[in-house]
């Protein structure tokens, strides 16, 4: 300090105003840019970054062609559609009930008038049902959601738990959208446990038909889509209540779905014994009708019932292919979990269109430099990197995972293989609960990077932010679907030592649990060369290292714990440790896809960026949680100081080819519509937008 001091003789009030100096200046050259800095005032110096390799030459047209897939061609007429029709893009501020309308008319453009009709593809071709949803969720999120209600949740719920007559009876009509509907699970006193819904249908054998009947308050149907405004029937969830010749009167058979009428077909009036309620204005997606829906001794007939997984004959005699209501119920959840895949892959969309919106902002707008040079971008700023290039190779990771679920959905959709059944159901509830919680984070991230501009509403974050929240709890609560990736893992490390099998996404385990839990190598403990750390090998063990351990740990605390709290009370003392373990389990799974995918790219020019952002992802995970790591001697010290060095290295590199790497979304202009983020002139065209 002393020699420092000796060689800048400045005192803490000189200093401070040399600063304060120093910014003015600043700030006055974005008003005149013809001012040239004053030689007094010595500039913040930047330190180059290294250059150890050159920038990679991307072939942006492979890398979009390997990234957007088979279903390029659909995407691209949703957004020609939309760009052709200025009056059907949401404008910047617009009312409720304007966007509810609006919604609704964007649509029925696309069915009607675009030719493009997703529910054809819902039960037949998955994937392309999706890639429709990605296309109309970036147009607006509420189109996307109003789509998925119509189609995915009311229609869904026809064609997969209904049996042919149903399918018969209403696929045209949903498909046209002269049978609009909703999905009515959710209650006021119930979400995520659906076997606690209090609504009911009781069989009245006299007349053949159900009574759906609202029991209590709790019981009000409750953020029901296109309930307040546009729907003309609902899937009811409801208890099924039979008769029965013992002294208890009734049977309750457990949650069974049922087709209601709520409106009139063609006076679009509310029907007899039917009250709907409007749920109001919400933080976003308003161009969504949520409505609440009570019944007061609403009969519909007995066909009614979608009976799939259970039937009631003339005489009120129940019948099933499925013994209990656990398996009746686990079925039927199951075939409904398509919702999940959905908002995963939509919230990936979100997360392309936010990151590409802050990356072309952050390449684009320039601050600060070294003394007498121009300003530099404010992405070659390191703090400027961490921010968005970890977040920039997340996306990549996660579309590479979410496609892989897709598949995988899809392929369960054809084959109904029980195994594969359960295996999608978990990493469903994984990656819709890590990537929609991880999307939700990176909005603001992307807001706060690009500055004072990104709070204007016309660089969409605001917007973005608002739409996408709720996916957190659509489809059910993000922790309670940890919960349910955790017991899924314990359940097969139970199985591993009872000498079952283990599923494709779970096989790793067995091998981990054998081999990873020993004592870590001190040898490969203290590699810290460029070529190991980047080694796929050594970046997927070491995330497997780390749910395997997690793993053996929880198991151990919950066998300890429920000993003396009980099965209940030792997994909520542990329920901490369980969601991390779930989260560990969910990056292992989008690592290895992502590994996967580098692998299988055929252009070597895209598949080396691919490899950057893979490697940048991998080591960025590894170093956020370098604490478990360092407590057993998985990495030395001087290996975690390398994965860090390295990581910031890998941050820039990545930046060499961000705008490579964002323009493969090939998002329309009308997408990413910031000015700011669209125009090699960020300042002259953000004044038009003010309206100078």
């Amino acid at each position: 300090m002393e020699s420092r001091r000796e060689k800048n003789p400045m005192t803490e009030e000189e200093s401070d105003g040399l600063i304060a100096a120093r910014r003015i200046q600043r700030l006055s050259l974005h008003l005149s840019p013809s001012l040239t800095p004053s030689p007094s005032l010595p500039l913040v110096q930047t330190e180059t970054c290294s250059a150890r390799s050159k920038k990679l030459d991307v072939n942006g047209e492979a890398l979009s062609l390997y990234m957007r897939g088979k279903h390029i061609d659909i995407q691209e007429k949703i957004f020609d559609f939309f760009n052709s029709r200025p009056d059907l893009q949401t404008p910047i501020e617009i009312s409720k009930d304007d966007h509810r309308e609006l919604c609704m008319n964007q649509l029925i453009g696309l069915v009607r008038e675009a030719g493009v009709r997703p529910f054809r593809y819902v039960a037949d071709d998955p994937e392309k049902y999706f890639a429709i949803m990605e296309a109309v969720g970036s147009v607006d999120m509420s189109l996307g959601i109003k789509m998925g209600v119509q189609y995915s949740l009311w229609g869904g719920s026809v064609i997969n738990l209904g049996t042919k007559k149903h399918r018969d009876k209403y696929f045209d009509g949903i498909d046209n959208l002269d049978y609009t509907g909703c999905f009515a699970m959710t209650e006021l006193h119930h979400g995520s446990n659906v076997q606690g819904l209090q609504t009911t249908a009781t069989f009245d054998p006299l007349k053949d038909e159900f009574v759906i009947d609202t029991p209590n308050d709790g019981a009000i149907k409750w953020w029901i889509g296109n309930a307040a405004v546009h729907g003309k029937f609902a899937t009811v969830f409801a208890r099924l209540i039979l008769p029965t010749h013992d002294s208890k009167g009734v049977s309750d058979m457990g949650v069974h779905a049922f087709i209601v009428p709520i409106r009139d077909m063609k006076t679009h009036q509310t029907l007899p014994g039917v009250e709907i309620q409007d749920c109001g204005h919400k933080v976003g997606l308003n161009g969504v009708d949520n409505g609440a829906l009570r019944f007061r001794s609403v009969r519909i007939p007995r066909d009614n019932l979608l009976n799939r997984f259970g039937d009631v004959s003339r005489d009120g005699t129940y019948t099933s292919s499925l013994p209990t209501i656990n398996k009746r119920f686990g079925a039927t959840l199951g075939e409904l979990v398509g919702g999940r895949v959905g908002l995963a892959y939509a919230s990936v969309g979100v997360l392309k269109i936010s990151a590409t919106i802050a990356i072309r902002y952050s390449l684009l707008r320039q601050q600060f430099g070294p003394p007498k040079q121009p300003e530099v971008s404010i992405l070659d700023y390191q703090s400027q990197q961490h921010k968005l290039m970890p977040m920039l190779a997340s996306t990549y990771a996660y579309h590479f995972a979410t496609v892989y679920l897709v598949e995988k959905y899809s392929e369960m959709k054809k084959t109904h293989d029980e195994q594969l059944v359960a295996d999608v159901h978990a990493l469903s509830a994984g990656l819709k609960s890590y990537v929609t919680s991880y999307t939700a984070k990176a909005l603001s991230v992307c807001r706060e990077a690009c500055g004072g501009h990104g709070y204007a509403a016309v660089n969409r974050f605001g917007s973005l932010r608002n739409d996408h929240d709720i996916f957190q709890t659509f489809e059910g609560d993000n922790t309670v679907l940890l919960q349910q990736v955790a017991a899924d893992l314990l359940k097969r490390y139970k199985e591993k030592f009872q000498g079952g099998t283990l599923t494709v996404t779970w096989s790793y385990l067995r091998e981990s649990m054998n081999t990873y839990l020993s004592q870590p190598n001190p040898v490969t403990a203290r590699w810290e060369g460029e070529d190991h750390l980047r080694d796929p090998k050594f970046q997927l063990d070491a995330f497997r290292y780390r749910t395997s351990r997690l793993l053996q740990n929880v198991a151990a605390r919950l066998q300890k714990h429920s000993k003396t709290l009980g099965g209940f009370g030792a997994w909520n003392r542990c329920l901490n440790h369980l969601l991390t373990l779930a989260e560990s389990h969910i990056e292992t799974v989008i690592l290895a896809k992502f590994i996967e995918a580098v692998k299988n790219c055929p252009d070597p020019s895209a598949k080396a960026a691919l490899k950057l952002a893979c490697d940048l992802y991998a080591l960025d995970r590894i170093w956020k949680d370098i604490g478990t790591y360092r407590n057993v001697d998985y990495v030395a010290p001087n290996k975690a100081k390398a994965i860090h060095k390295l990581t910031e290295y890998l941050s820039f590199q990545v930046r060499n080819v961000a705008k490579e790497l964002v323009d493969a979304f090939e998002l329309p202009d009308h997408v990413t519509r910031a000015p700011i983020a669209m125009q090699s002139d960020a300042y002259s065209q953000y004044t038009q937008v003010v309206g100078f």
